[in-house]
């Protein structure tokens, strides 16, 4: 076997570590610090890791069928005998079921019984009696897999595409085991499930994570914070001092209500200005370690980066658009097949650009693995914008360091599902060619007589990408893929929803965009938040200071900058009552 095959395999284990550490640092940040169970980080992160793990096993998938094909002649490589292939799809299918299994189990049977787990808890409960209470809710969603499976067990599948597909590709994907047939429908069924927060999630995630990151250099350095709060705290004890003198030697009960009011208020301000000093210095100190002054430094290339996001961004626009176009005008049998299209017949930037660097490996992998984490990150960021909702009713906000263990556990729930939303839109939207063959390339000349494929190496303009129409024992299709239009091929209301919302999808992702150019967005709302939050609104302010092109030289070198003022107070930022 080839050389590739192993290096693929072991690339996918780096990867796999490295999702067990993005997986516990994203609890851990997100998580309330004063409310936390250990049951339910447990289970967020075996979660998280799983469905990081299934994001990117697509690239692997792309990796693995693309390395059995040799371009340069359009026939399968020596090694990649009918068996050697075989064998391969087989570790990849054993792979997908059991994490398409493993994110299926998290997300209908243990994240349920962990939410109602910390739900029963109480000062008197018993761990049996917990155990009990979370086990009478979770039976609900037990009862919904076993309905999910009955159903897709006996409904039957599309009979009236069996006429329309002629090509060998689609006719391997008509199930007839009943056990598959289950397993497909409750794939559908959590597709459809996955699509709306991928709508109104990952849009505006995708829309807003470039404009973040642009954004966020906006703001002061420590030291002119620390500056302006000293003597910020110094006006404000003055005005404290002037009210007193008012009525000094005479009781307190004689304060007027709005001198009252007032001092009130900056005595709360000053516990304000006292906190924000604090952290204030210390972070000035954390920045003349070697650690700070890199991060300083780096600032500036946060620009940058987020510029190439934003490319990215709009690359995913165009590609979408492009693809469901030409999915709506050439399908092969429209609504009534999941609208599978049998080649392209529109431009795709994404797909070519994949297609293009599949010549040398691992650049393609390399940005398939970027493509599929910056959709995933545009869901995390999207989920923490939004917040978890039921229609305009605010469920839980994600916060770093204030998300409560029940909204934790809900925005598990819909990243899983917005997992089976993303590997759709990347197989059959972004890159449909790429995703299903990577870079596979076929000999289109053909001998006649014996209906063998010729070596092309001399005649290189008749090597051309493969395709759903192409030699199906040459071109090798993906397995998730296959998966996915199997699932849009025998149930087609699945595959009809799931393609119309992309235009949805498109939809939403412009609307954010020219919202957030006129409207810088903001994480969070503080009006909302609770009194925890708001104690800790200094630390929050303190982490954008750091955030200014500017500012990055002067943290560096620990100088003073302009006095601002930063009192929430009218009376302090004003200053003209004293």
């Amino acid at each position: 076997m080839a050389v590739a095959i192993p290096l693929i395999w072991i690339t996918a284990i780096i990867v796999l570590a490295f999702t067990v550490i993005a997986a516990s640092i994203f609890v851990k940040i997100y998580q309330d610090r004063h409310d936390r169970d250990a049951f339910v980080t447990v289970v967020c992160v075996l979660s998280l890791t799983s469905l990081l793990a299934t994001v990117c096993l697509l690239p692997v998938d792309i990796a693995l069928v693309s390395s059995t094909t040799n371009n340069a002649t359009g026939l399968k490589k020596d090694w990649a005998s009918p068996e050697a292939v075989a064998h391969i799809i087989l570790g990849l299918k054993i792979v997908y079921y059991l994490l398409y299994s493993f994110d299926v189990v998290m997300c209908l049977l243990v994240i349920p019984f962990a939410y109602f787990w910390y739900e029963e808890w109480d000062v008197d409960a018993t761990p049996s009696g917990r155990v009990k209470g979370a086990m009478k809710y979770s039976l609900c969603f037990l009862m919904l897999v076993i309905i999910l499976l009955v159903v897709g067990f006996f409904l039957p599948v599309a009979q009236e595409t069996k006429g329309h597909l002629d090509l060998d590709y689609f006719k391997k994907l008509l199930l007839e085991n009943h056990g598959e047939r289950a397993l497909t429908f409750i794939t559908g069924t959590l597709l459809c499930l996955g699509i709306i927060p991928y709508v109104f999630y990952t849009a505006p995630g995708l829309a807003l994570a470039p404009q973040l990151l642009i954004r966020s250099v906006r703001g002061t350095s420590l030291p002119s914070v620390s500056v302006s709060t000293h003597q910020d705290l110094l006006l404000n004890r003055e005005r404290q001092r002037i009210i007193e003198a008012r009525y000094a030697g005479g009781p307190s009960s004689r304060f007027t209500a709005k001198d009252r009011r007032e001092l009130e208020g900056l005595q709360r301000e000053e516990r304000s200005l006292v906190r924000r000093q604090r952290v204030a210095e210390e972070g000035i100190r954390g920045t003349q370690k070697w650690l700070g002054k890199l991060q300083a430094i780096g600032r500036p290339f946060k620009v940058l980066f987020g510029i190439l996001v934003l490319l990215l961004s709009i690359s995913i626009f165009i590609s979408m658009l492009m693809t469901s176009i030409d999915k709506s005008r050439n399908s092969v049998c429209g609504k009534s097949c999941g609208y599978i299209l049998a080649k392209m017949n529109s431009p795709n930037p994404i797909n070519w650009l994949f297609v293009a660097t599949s010549r040398v490996f691992p650049i393609d992998y390399i940005l398939a693995l970027i493509l599929v984490l910056d959709l995933f990150i545009a869901s995390v960021v999207g989920t923490a914008f939004v917040g978890i909702r039921f229609l305009w009713v605010s469920l839980f906000r994600i916060r770093p360091g204030h998300t409560k263990p029940q909204g934790l556990l809900m925005a598990t729930v819909m990243l899983t599902l917005t997992v089976l939303a993303i590997n759709y839109s990347i197989a059959m939207i972004i890159a449909p060619q790429y995703a299903h063959y990577g870079g596979q390339k076929f000999c289109d000349k053909t001998i006649l007589e014996t209906g063998a494929y010729r070596d092309c190496s001399n005649h290189k303009e008749f090597i051309i990408p493969c395709s759903e129409s192409g030699p199906q024992d040459i071109c090798t299709s993906t397995v998730v893929s296959t998966f996915l239009n199997r699932v849009t091929l025998n149930f087609p209301y699945f595959g009809a929803f799931a393609f119309w919302s992309q235009f949805a999808f498109l939809g939403v992702y412009l609307i954010t965009l020219l919202t957030g150019l006129v409207r810088p967005p903001k994480l969070g709302n503080r009006e909302t938040e609770d009194e925890d939050s708001e104690n800790d609104e200094d630390e929050s302010l303190l982490a954008s200071t750091s955030r200014r092109v500017n500012a990055a030289w002067e943290d560096i070198r620990g100088q003073r900058g302009e006095r601002r003022n930063y009192g929430t107070n009218a009376s302090v930022r004003g200053g003209d009552d004293a």
